[in-house]
């Protein structure tokens, strides 16, 4: 066990001592990249980018998260390696000149990033504020996933908060300052661009969105301790399979929290936003949740007036007992 462990420290050691290696390493601590923008930031090639991150990737220094023809690249966060590989950045001097150069070109990227993230949103927030039209503030939404998390809370801060169909990042810009790690899943790149964006404007560090299915999270069984599912299940073909897989991910003693459209008439949604379900019913939902293996409480409805569509919402408890069923 102790030669495994010096070997693996000579690993991250040799991996590390390489200059364009520790320009890769300083400039991942300020988030996530592509191969394709560490290029732009390095101002080398892709297959050299691309062989400094197989190395740093072995040695456990990086992570590597595929996202259709993407890749994007993160500092590895939760390994025996972290505290050394927080050394290693931190030792790096301040004032050199091609880290200060890389940082400004990163600016250039994160600004091309924003531009584009802002093209796709005024392309769609047409259909969006129609929708948006049609039921309750999301403000009202918002304010009662604040009370939820913090009646399960209290004064203390969340350990993992994971956010599926993160979309546009919402959830994760009102209540990352309330974890000590916040990330968000969406099978689209387009969302994901906005996501990234705002994360960048916010400069939420320990906040990260990556490319995933709701009913394929590439998480461990029983890490996160709030999983939030904010009008998501209305577009899934198998909703009980995203609800299996928050289950899933989330940890004994933790919560699921959904927000979701209550059962109305609107057919004109499938064609013009794409919903499969118009809407959930109290004893549906509770099933559901019960077959995910959590504890479900009595959900509230919230509505407006002159709006055809309630939102409902509900919390389900991942007790000792359901993480056993």
């Amino acid at each position: 066990m102790y030669m495994e462990g010096m070997e693996n420290l000579l690993s991250a050691l040799r991996a590390a001592g390489e200059p364009t290696r520790l320009r890769i390493l300083a400039i991942l601590a300020l988030g996530e990249l592509t191969v394709s923008e560490l290029t732009q930031v390095l101002l080398q090639s892709q297959p050299r980018i691309s062989r400094h991150l197989k190395l740093l990737a072995d040695a456990g220094l990086v992570l590597r998260y595929p996202e259709g023809s993407w890749v994007f690249y993160r500092l590895h966060e939760n390994t025996a390696l972290s505290d050394l590989l927080g050394e290693i950045i931190a030792s790096l001097p301040e004032g050199d000149h091609d880290l200060q150069r890389d940082r400004e070109r990163l600016a250039e990227v994160r600004a091309e990033r924003a531009k584009r993230a802002q093209e796709y949103f005024a392309a769609n927030a047409a259909q969006w504020d129609d929708l948006r039209a049609h039921h309750i503030p999301e403000t009202a939404v918002e304010t009662r996933f604040d009370e939820l998390i913090g009646e399960l809370t209290g004064e203390g801060q969340i350990e993992l908060l994971v956010d599926l169909g993160t979309g546009t990042g919402r959830m994760l810009e009102i209540f990352a300052p309330r974890a000590a790690r916040a990330v968000g899943f969406d099978i689209s790149p387009n969302m994901l661009t906005i996501a990234r964006a705002k994360i960048d404007e916010t400069g939420a560090e320990n906040c990260q969105v990556r490319q995933g299915d709701c009913a394929n999270v590439p998480l461990e069984n029983g890490t996160a301790d709030i999983v939030i599912l904010h009008q998501v299940l209305h577009f899934l073909d198998d909703p009980q399979r995203a609800l299996n897989e928050a289950a899933r991910i989330t940890k004994p003693g933790g919560a699921v929290l959904i927000a979701d459209f209550g059962p109305h008439d609107m057919e004109s949604l499938r064609d013009e936003h794409a919903h499969r379900r118009l809407g959930f019913a109290e004893e549906e939902m509770q099933a559901m949740l019960l077959a995910a293996g959590l504890a479900p409480k009595t959900g509230n409805t919230l509505n407006a007036k002159d709006t055809p569509l309630s939102v409902a919402m509900w919390q389900a408890d991942k007790t000792t007992r359901s993480a056993d069923l």
